[in-house]
């Protein structure tokens, strides 16, 4: 009964094409952003901070970036941790290397950076497609990493190829408590969350999802297919590398490659999987799902095993991690294609009518 429109009368444009042209979901909106902002830090302490918060906040921002590509152009991508290594050394050099750079101005050149690699290796998306452009994206993460280990340049000619940065303020405020380094990473979320929930709403938006449903059929009714997939993987890019360059800045603060490997590349894509292709709040699902399971496991299964009097080793628990990743990745695609954001839809439907049958 809480959950209607009943009332809700829109008398122009603007009132019918807001993001959320329900009440009910604008207040919950500004009531989960304002608990985020002013609540969290009251509550939380710093191994939430370190461990959950700060991850699943910038992991949310990345899996934003890849669910524009995958989920809303259909462009299958396995180099989005490329794009995230490329926005973090980029961003990197440009902040070392420019007297009086600003940490904003740093960051967003680490995305304006791999816009460009992400250009470049989306123009084979422009004749080849599925499998093919996966393959085509992955040699994005092979050339990445061979080029941050052996270029010297990238890590400022460090002798243990590992970079670091420290001492980060924004205007006057010094980042380096960890609840700093939340609020910053959720300014980011917020901005770019409402960036990006407008622009699939837009009318490169919808072409976008022209392309992904048909391509062929999107080009007869005279959408440009170059213009909306390049487009796709510069918007995408962009997100992820300002992803990685937090991840670098904020979350690490000393990195090497192995930092932004293949294995961050799948967990990406994971989270699209799981949290819902084509869904602005799939990418949240699916970044808080990957971020609490690895925890979860870590701190159920040994607990299981000592109550059936069996140790369970670490590595154990590593394993069982991949198999239980494989089983749900399994099962979305089966049961629930949509993953996680449709399940959530579909639960708010079901409320719209509650507590009628009909």
């Amino acid at each position: 009964m809480f959950y209607r429109e009943n009332g809700q009368f829109k008398t122009s444009y603007r009132a019918d094409q807001q993001i959320f042209p329900i009440t009910q979901d604008r207040i919950a909106i500004l009531a989960i952003v304002a608990f985020a902002a002013v609540g969290v830090p009251l509550l939380v302490d710093e191994y939430l901070y370190r461990a959950i918060l700060i991850p699943f906040l910038i992991l949310s921002l990345a899996a934003l970036g890849v669910n524009i590509l995958v989920g809303y152009c259909g462009q299958i991508s396995l180099g989005s941790g490329a794009f995230m290594a490329v926005g973090a050394y980029m961003a990197y050099n440009t902040y070392i290397r420019v007297d009086g750079m600003p940490l904003i101005v740093a960051l967003l050149s680490g995305g304006f950076f791999a816009t460009l690699v992400g250009m470049v290796f989306g123009i084979p998306s422009l004749r080849v497609k599925g499998l093919y452009l996966a393959v085509a994206t992955l040699a994005a993460q092979f050339f990445c990493d061979w080029a941050f280990l052996r270029v010297g340049w990238f890590t400022n000619n460090n002798a243990s190829g590992s970079v670091s940065v420290s001492d980060l303020t924004v205007l006057g405020w010094t980042i380096n408590t960890p609840m700093d380094k939340y609020l910053f990473c959720l300014g980011f979320l917020v901005v770019f969350g409402l960036l990006a929930k407008n622009l699939v709403r837009s009318a490169i938006g919808r072409e976008w999802m022209a392309i992904r449903d048909m391509d062929v059929a999107a080009a007869v009714i005279g959408i440009r297919p170059m213009y909306a997939k390049l487009s796709a993987f510069a918007v995408s890019s962009f997100i992820v590398g300002v992803a990685g360059a937090l991840w670098g800045f904020i979350h690490l603060g000393s990195w090497e490659p192995a930092a932004f490997s293949i294995d961050r590349s799948f967990q990406l894509l994971f989270m699209v999987i799981i949290g819902g292709m084509g869904s602005i709040m799939g990418s949240f699902f699916g970044a808080g799902f990957i971020v609490v399971l690895p925890i979860f496991l870590n701190q159920v299964l040994p607990a299981v095993g000592e109550l059936f009097g069996v140790t369970i080793s670490t590595a154990t628990v590593s394993h069982a991690e991949y198999m239980v990743f494989g089983s749900l990745i399994v099962w979305f695609l089966i049961v629930e294609p949509h993953g996680l954001a449709k399940l959530w839809s579909v639960g708010k439907q079901k409320l719209r009518l509650w507590p009628f049958p009909h």
